[in-house]
């Protein structure tokens, strides 16, 4: 049975076609979708829809790709006459004036108990700084980036031995289905939303591709959780004789010879640029290691 609220849907990677499904399951289905414009991608730098037009075409749902959110994309939207905007990770700042259009303004789903962790890598810095929870938000969108008033939140632990993109996994589900929760009280305005508290606001940034080297010699609890952050991207990875070692498996475990000294970050297999993925110890006895 398909809910009937009018509402745009922003939204441009796997994370929004993914909680896209989820709205699809429960009834809501957007009226229009606006995502990102194809892109090209891949060695033979072919182009490439976004995982959100994908789903559009699939479930045929009216689509547009603005390459700016101008007067012109403004009208078009006017012309859907459309009660709520829903954005999930569309990768542009919406104007102002796109924000208010719809009646009950524009919502988000954002992966960090705001206001910790404002920004573009909120997944990745829970893990980085070592949290043993997170959880997700729904707010209420304004210009200042993920200022909004908070509409509904849901906690969740981290476990030990989490990485990223499985945490990342779960958020969706989670958001989507308190996405799901949320909906029908909030259009009926029956929920009452709570302003974030500025003191305990925290920023993380956009990740970049040299974040992920390491140093070996540093803290072994750090080194772990920054190959848990960077697990997907950019990987964590060191340098010898000029060539990239990405890390791709590690644990964490006590020191056998000293338990003193605490933990230990144990690399277990590398690859090396241009080579195959190998066990770490037959890679320090190849004397690459030097």
């Amino acid at each position: 049975m398909q809910n009937k609220l009018n509402f745009v849907f922003f939204g441009t990677p796997d994370v929004a076609s993914e909680t896209l499904e989820i709205l699809k399951q429960a009834g809501f289905l957007p009226s229009l979708i606006a995502t990102s414009p194809d892109k090209p991608q891949g060695r033979k730098m072919l182009m490439t829809p976004t995982p959100v037009k994908i789903w559009a075409i699939e479930n045929n749902i009216p689509y547009i790709q603005p390459e700016k959110l101008d007067e012109e994309f403004s009208r078009k939207l006017q012309d859907i006459n459309h009660k709520l905007s829903i954005v999930v990770a569309y990768g542009k700042i919406m104007p102002k004036k796109l924000i208010s259009m719809p009646e009950l303004g524009s919502i988000n789903i954002h992966y960090s108990l705001l206001p910790k962790y404002r920004g573009a890598s909120p997944v990745e810095s829970a893990i980085l700084n070592g949290d043993t929870e997170t959880g997700v938000s729904i707010q209420q969108i304004e210009y200042k980036i993920d200022s909004g008033a908070i509409i509904a939140q849901e906690k969740v632990n981290i476990l030990a031995d989490e990485k990223a993109p499985d945490l990342r996994k779960r958020l969706i589900k989670i958001g989507g289905e308190l996405l799901i929760k949320t909906l029908l009280n909030f259009t009926e305005g029956k929920i009452k939303l709570t302003p974030q508290k500025g003191s305990l606001t925290s920023v993380c940034k956009k990740i970049k591709k040299e974040d992920g080297l390491i140093d070996l010699k540093a803290d072994a609890v750090k080194n772990y959780n920054k190959f848990r952050a960077y697990a997907l991207w950019p990987r964590t990875f060191f340098f010898q004789n000029n060539k990239r070692i990405i890390i791709t498996d590690a644990i964490l475990e006590n020191n056998p010879f000293d338990e003193t000294q605490g933990k230990q970050f144990v690399i277990k297999k590398v690859l090396p640029e241009g080579k195959k993925e190998i066990k770490y110890e037959d890679f320090l006895k190849t004397n690459i290691l030097k």
